[in-house]
């Protein structure tokens, strides 16, 4: 997430139990006190304060591998509007908003005055980049394609002076700058570049045609007046994190999607629980009355979906895998059992909403018979088992099933059947007592040691009055930090319990409040995000504080967003990179040589309030361009100089 929707974003009500009100007593004494005290009781008197040490242990690669993985210079805090990287290593920026993805047929040149019209934009990449995913062609560490999504428009920088974003063309040109790009990309001359024109470069929009697969397609709720049949949408929204399959395809989330829909004076209680307000954040319902939901509520239940892309085949459309749940999905990450199932890992982005783990039915099938990979398991994420997490206060948890007829998700509880239990996830997870969570953004699978990492951003209506209180997996009040929380699964990744503890609190040990100090071991750091884990089993972590949280109070010591190195092995964690003033570092991903990281600085420059600034787009940031133009997000590739692996 990047702009701070999450002030608006607290819609959970539910009254599930906490977990203090299923532990014993005792218990629940030790878990109301500080954060050390939480984890004390959670995890043994020596686990707060030493990331990775708690009652598990550290999952650690064993063999040559666990020496030191961290060979680089850490970089100090920063408050500069420019990319800092280690010495030694470089940045070179590839692929900023309003270049030309290389459509053969139309590549029109960026205006720096934002001139470009909205037939332009929808040839262009869009704003605000976020997750990505490098794709290689025949193998190769040095030529690939890039899928990247675009998470959400500033019309103060979108639109050139006086224009009205709300006008129907500024509309269309904002529609254009959402969604995701697929760009190839090509090692030459010495630097990564971009292919252009492209066979494969494509652009999925608000206004693309995208399929619906799964127990909710064709669901008397997803029916519209434009698509009686409830089996196409127009567009999709608000892309934030994203996965790759084993298969070969693009996941991304749908995360913030109610912030685009007005819903009049008299919202529904369903309205209600998903964050809708009577007026949108964006004013698209004026121009596309889809975006009305007093006269169109069902396309509200048309978003929040997984997304699946097949980058490879630019002609295939893009489908929203419905049996993963509807909710305002991070993005999706993919696990393998065994027996060589899937299971999706997804979190909401939102206060007090939950973590979630899909099980496919059917094992992934390999490419063959005239098929790709892709091809091949084109249903496979449409038949399983949908999971919410309960996090339990003696670090052991449960998958709940949310599956139509079991305990109370039944007609008389609103739920028709299953299709219906999918468009209500929220309502649901509710039900079914999972545990309200800080804000679960990106996860992370260690193939190796089998354990799953979530960020868990921050939290601030965290035990304050009138909301839920600290408890074991969420353990600070006023939760402005974050944490990352990690678990195994008893058993295989399709298990159904599960045993749990934290990797670290987010924080800066020099602030007063005790809440706020954190317990990370290296370089301290607020608000984590984006996770990588590359082929060493170092995790990388990237930060998303708002604009105006940077440099302030409890964050004045912590600089500029950036992202670090954790060394599970020991429990460091060193500071790779820091960004430009008032952006967000996110999306990462590496070639299969791991010699080139990609990364996403997105919205350098935003204004610390949701004001536009039409009047004045440099006001914050000139990033990447110092000498003019607006601050762009850019897709940016980083390598050592000597041309070794990233982070050694």
């Amino acid at each position: 997430m990047a702009k701070d929707f999450s002030r608006l974003e607290d819609s959970n009500r539910s009254s599930n139990l906490s977990i203090h009100e299923v532990s014993d007593p005792a218990r629940r004494r030790w878990l109301h006190g500080s954060a050390g005290a939480a984890m004390a009781a959670l995890f043994g008197a020596g686990a707060s304060g030493l990331p990775g040490c708690g009652a598990l242990g550290p999952p650690q690669r064993l063999g040559p591998a666990a020496a030191p993985r961290l060979g680089f210079e850490a970089v100090p805090p920063s408050r500069a509007d420019t990319l800092v990287v280690p010495p030694g290593y470089v940045a070179t920026v590839l692929a900023p908003w309003g270049d030309p993805v290389g459509l053969p047929a139309r590549m029109p040149a960026w205006r720096p005055d934002a001139g470009n019209s909205a037939e332009d934009q929808a040839a262009q990449l869009g704003m605000h980049h976020d997750g990505l995913q490098f794709y290689p062609l025949e193998g190769s560490s040095r030529h690939g394609l890039l899928v990247l999504n675009h998470e959400y428009t500033d019309e103060g920088l979108l639109h050139p002076l006086g224009t009205r974003p709300d006008s129907p063309q500024g509309v269309r040109k904002s529609q254009a700058a959402h969604g995701i790009s697929v760009v190839e990309v090509a090692w030459h001359d010495g630097a990564w570049q971009l292919v252009r024109p492209s066979r494969f470069a494509r652009r999925l929009t608000a206004r693309t045609p995208f399929g619906l697969a799964g127990p909710a397609a064709g669901h008397r709720l997803m029916r519209t007046a434009g698509d009686p049949q409830g089996r196409t949408v127009l567009g999709t929204l608000n892309n934030c994190a994203s996965g790759r399959t084993p298969w070969g395809t693009y996941l991304a989330g749908e995360e913030n999607f109610a912030f685009y829909f007005s819903g009049g004076d008299r919202l529904s209680a369903d309205q209600k629980r998903w964050g809708m307000a009577r007026q949108g954040f964006y004013p698209w319902a004026a121009q596309d009355a889809r975006f009305d939901a007093t006269r169109h509520p069902h396309e509200f239940h048309r978003f929040g979906w997984i997304v699946e892309v097949d980058p490879m085949d630019p002609a295939s459309m893009p489908v929203k895998r419905t049996a993963l749940g509807r909710a305002a999905h991070e993005g999706a990450w993919v696990a393998v059992t065994r027996d060589g199932r899937a299971v999706v890992y997804s979190g909401e982005d939102a206060r007090f909403e939950y973590i979630y783990k899909f099980v496919s039915r059917d094992p992934i099938a390999p490419a063959g018979r005239g098929l790709t990979a892709a091809q091949a398991n084109r249903e496979l994420l449409d038949h399983g088992t949908l999971h919410v997490a309960r996090f339990d206060a003696d670090g052991t948890g449960r998958w709940l099933p949310l599956v139509h007829g079991q305990g109370p998700l039944t007609a008389a509880n609103g739920f028709a059947d299953q299709g219906e239990v999918l468009i209500k996830t929220r309502q649901a997870s509710d039900l079914l007592g999972a545990t309200r969570m800080d804000r679960p953004e990106w996860l992370a699978i260690d193939p190796a040691s089998r354990w799953v990492y979530c960020t868990l951003t921050n939290n601030t209506q965290r035990g304050q009055p009138g909301r839920p209180d600290v408890d074991a997996a969420n353990p600070r009040a006023a939760n402005a930090m974050g944490q990352i929380i990690r678990w195994q699964e008893d058993g295989d990744f399709d298990g159904s319990t599960m045993r749990w503890n934290h990797l670290l609190l987010a924080g800066d040990p020099g602030n007063t409040r005790p809440e706020a100090r954190g317990d990370v071991r290296g370089d301290f750091f607020g608000c984590p995000d984006g996770l990588l884990f590359d082929d060493r089993g170092v995790l990388w972590i990237q930060t998303d504080a708002h604009a105006a949280q940077m440099n302030e109070g409890e964050f004045a010591r912590i600089g500029n967003n950036q992202m670090l190195a954790c060394d599970l092995s020991t429990g460091e964690v060193r500071r790779f990179l820091t960004g430009p003033v008032h952006c967000e570092i996110t999306g990462a991903a590496m070639t299969p040589d791991q010699t080139t990281l990609f990364i996403n600085v997105q919205h350098p420059g935003e204004p610390p309030s949701d004001v536009s600034r039409p009047d004045a787009p440099q006001q914050y940031s000139r990033w990447p361009d110092p000498a003019g133009g607006r601050p762009r997000s850019a897709t940016v590739a980083i390598r050592r100089q000597d041309g070794g692996v990233i982070g050694t």
